[in-house]
C-alpha cells in the first residue's frame, strides 16, 4: 500500500508566530497529535508535536501564578520549539518504508509532499495499522510458524500444501531467524477453523509448527539444519 492511501489531506496547520496557548488548543480541539507550521507562502517550514508543546509547557512547580504563566506562553511562539528539520515523504512512498523512516528516526509522522506543495500527513498510527491489517490482526484466524531454510523453491511448497488441501491462507510473511544464517520464520494465518487441518498437513510432510513462544527454537528447526 501507498502513503497517498492513507494519508490525511485535511490538515490542520499554522503559522511559525501561532503561540503555544494557540497550538494546544488546536491540538485538543481536533484530537491530533501534531501540526505542520507553514509559511505565509504555504510553504512547509517545520512540525510541532503534542509532546514538544508538554516539554516547553512551564512546569507546575514554578512559583508564578496561573495568569502569569499563561500571559508568558502567549509570548512563545510555535516557530521557537518547532521542528525544522522534517523528514518527508511523497504519495507514491510505501507503507513499510515511511514505518522504517519513521523507527529510525524516532518521530511519530511524516508530512506528504508533492515537490514543494503540502498535500497530506501520516502518523505512526496509521502506518501500524496497515501493517496489522496486513498480517491479519483483524480476522479469526490462527498464526502458524514454519522455519524453513532459505532455498529457491520452499515457499512454493508450503504454499503446495495449503492448495493441495484447499485451505486458504489468510497472510503470509516472512524474517530471518536470528542467530540461525540462512534459516527463515514463515508467519502464515488461516481461518480459525482450518488450523487443525493446517497444522497436521504439514506435519504430515515434515515441518514443525509453532503456535506459540517457545523460547528454544532448536527442535522447529529444519531437520537438516536443526541436528
Amino acid at each position: 500500500m501507498y502513503i497517498g492511501q492513507i494519508m490525511h489531506t485535511k490538515l490542520i496547520t499554522v503559522s511559525p508566530e501561532t503561540t503555544l496557548v494557540e497550538a494546544r488548543e488546536l491540538i485538543a480541539m481536533h484530537q491530533i497529535e501534531h501540526l505542520l507550521v507553514v509559511s505565509n507562502r504555504g510553504r512547509l517550514v517545520g512540525v510541532v508535536s503534542d509532546r514538544d508543546l508538554k516539554q516547553n509547557w512551564a512546569s507546575p512547580a514554578t512559583a508564578l501564578s496561573a495568569h502569569e504563566l499563561h500571559y508568558l506562553l502567549e509570548k512563545v511562539e510555535v516557530g521557537m520549539i518547532m521542528v525544522r528539520t522534517v523528514k518527508i515523504v511523497t504519495p507514491e512512498t510505501t507503507n513499510e518504508r515511511a514505518a522504517s523512516i519513521m523507527q529510525a528516526e524516532k518521530i511519530g509522522s511524516l508530512p506528504v509532499m508533492v515537490g514543494d506543495t503540502l498535500v497530506g500527513i501520516v502518523t505512526s498510527t496509521d502506518v501500524m495499522a496497515v501493517l496489522l491489517q496486513a498480517i491479519g490482526m483483524g480476522e479469526e484466524s490462527m498464526r502458524l510458524g514454519v522455519l524453513v531454510d532459505d532455498r529457491i523453491g520452499r515457499l512454493a511448497e508450503v504454499t503446495a500444501i495449503f492448495q493441495q488441501q484447499g485451505i486458504n491462507i489468510q497472510s503470509f510473511f516472512c524474517w530471518p531467524v536470528k542467530d540461525s544464517p540462512d534459516i527463515f520464520h514463515l508467519v502464515i494465518r488461516v481461518a480459525k477453523a482450518e488450523g487443525d487441518r493446517a497444522i497436521a498437513a504439514l506435519e504430515a510432510k515434515g515441518f514443525r509448527i509453532l503456535t506459540r513462544y517457545e523460547p528454544d527454537l532448536q527442535p522447529f528447526l529444519p531437520r537438516s539444519t536443526g541436528r
